[in-house]
């Protein structure tokens, strides 16, 4: 009897350390990676769809069910308060780039915010002001201000539980890499290189970078650039090699009946070309100033190559070109003081350069001017584009006839 008993406290013991060891699943280590990579995609898919496009900005709509799974989710996976999310995103937007910026790199440092980038979070969500002043509009019943919001904590405990149930002690690795990967990939990574690294498409007002053409690993987010400049837009993508896969899943979600697109990046079209510039050619340059300013740079990068090849035999000169060519179609308060010497030399020594950075200038101030008339920006138009095909420059000269078939 004392043995019958003797082991059936053993085989208790050993049942619970086989349980610690392995979960209710038993998975291999490769099974536990593969989960962590799912469940940390999921999470990622709820900041960029549901609190991202569908909150901060209303590029979207989506169905009760959709919306308080991913609610549901954020409050286990990170104990994310949805007014806080929205209310520093829309801050960020507001002021980007300025002293009150929650979290630019350009303001607190990009060592700050690629390490702290959570701590600057923290501090912006305890602002009241903040939150009286961009939260609006966000969930506001019962369940969010008796759970979500007043216990936002003891999801991600409940998330530890679950993790120790499903894997064992291997668990809590699981566990820890989900409470890093938001403060790693959103406060760190997006807040803090995606306005300091990679390539831009448009010359928005900021900072904003792409810092990859496939938005894989942080949803769609990588395209920052892009989103800053339609930040409106369900879709991040605009370039035909572009990939968004937040809004691949925001597709499919709309085929099932679970999201609605409100609003996708403008697309500049275009018609006959009209005799002269007029209103409704304003309208769409105005419109679509940002697209039409990168036709601009395209054609001075294009510009700068031609006349590097002309300089091949002469280094220092090709170097000149090449800061050129990287910097010349940019606005003048986004260039390093550092190069603009070299940026100046290139244009007192290239005056197809200096005329093409000239008229840039020119176009750039048509939507800027607070103070003209729509008609007299109508004539502005006309004369811009009059100079520019009158200029002796072939890329000027086509890029006003295309201007002048654009149509809003």
């Amino acid at each position: 009897m004392i043995a019958s008993d003797t082991l059936t406290m053993s085989d208790l013991w050993f049942g619970v350390v086989q349980f610690l060891s392995d979960g209710l699943t038993g998975a291999s280590w490769w099974q536990i990676i593969l989960a962590t990579l799912a469940l940390t995609h999921v999470t990622i898919a709820g900041v960029t769809i549901y609190l991202h496009r569908h909150q901060a900005h209303r590029s979207l709509d989506l169905h009760p069910i959709a919306s308080h799974f991913f609610r549901f989710w954020m409050w286990l996976t990170t104990g994310q308060v949805t007014k806080e999310w929205a209310a520093i995103h829309r801050k960020h937007h507001a002021k980007c780039e300025q002293a009150e910026d929650p979290h630019s790199p350009h303001v607190h440092g990009i060592k700050t915010v690629l390490l702290t980038g959570a701590e600057l979070y923290r501090k912006e969500s305890k602002n009241l002001e903040t939150m009286a002043r961009y939260g609006h509009g966000t969930p506001n019943d019962w369940i969010e201000r008796n759970l979500y919001t007043r216990f936002s904590w003891q999801g991600v405990g409940l998330m530890m539980i679950i993790d120790v149930a499903l894997f064992g002690a291997a668990g809590l690795t699981v566990w820890a890499v989900q409470m890093a990967w938001i403060p790693i990939t959103a406060a760190g990574i997006i807040n803090g290189a995606a306005h300091y690294w990679g390539y831009r498409n448009f010359e928005a007002a900021d900072a904003s970078t792409n810092i990859s053409p496939w938005g894989i690993l942080i949803g769609g987010e990588e395209l920052h650039n892009n989103h800053h400049t339609y930040p409106t837009s369900a879709k991040l993508s605009v370039k035909p090699y572009e990939f968004d896969i937040g809004w691949m899943y925001i597709r499919m979600m709309e085929m099932v009946g679970l999201a609605t697109v409100k609003k996708t990046p403008p697309k500049l079209a275009f018609g006959d070309v009209r005799p002269v510039a007029d209103e409704k050619t304003l309208e769409a340059l105005i419109a679509h100033r940002y697209e039409v300013m990168a036709g601009y740079a395209r054609e001075m990068r294009a510009a700068c190559k031609r006349e590097m090849d002309v300089l091949q035999a002469c280094s220092a000169d090709v170097r000149v070109m090449a800061t050129a060519r990287r910097w010349l179609h940019r606005d003048d308060e986004k260039v390093p003081a550092s190069v603009k010497p070299q940026l100046a030399q290139a244009r007192a020594e290239h005056p197809v350069l200096d005329k093409m950075v000239t008229m840039r200038e020119e176009l750039r101030a048509l939507w800027s001017s607070s103070h003209a008339t729509r008609e007299q920006l109508a004539v502005d138009l006309q004369a811009w584009c009059r100079r520019a095909e009158e200029s002796g420059i072939a890329a000027l000269r086509d890029f006003s006839i295309q201007l002048r078939s654009a149509r809003a």
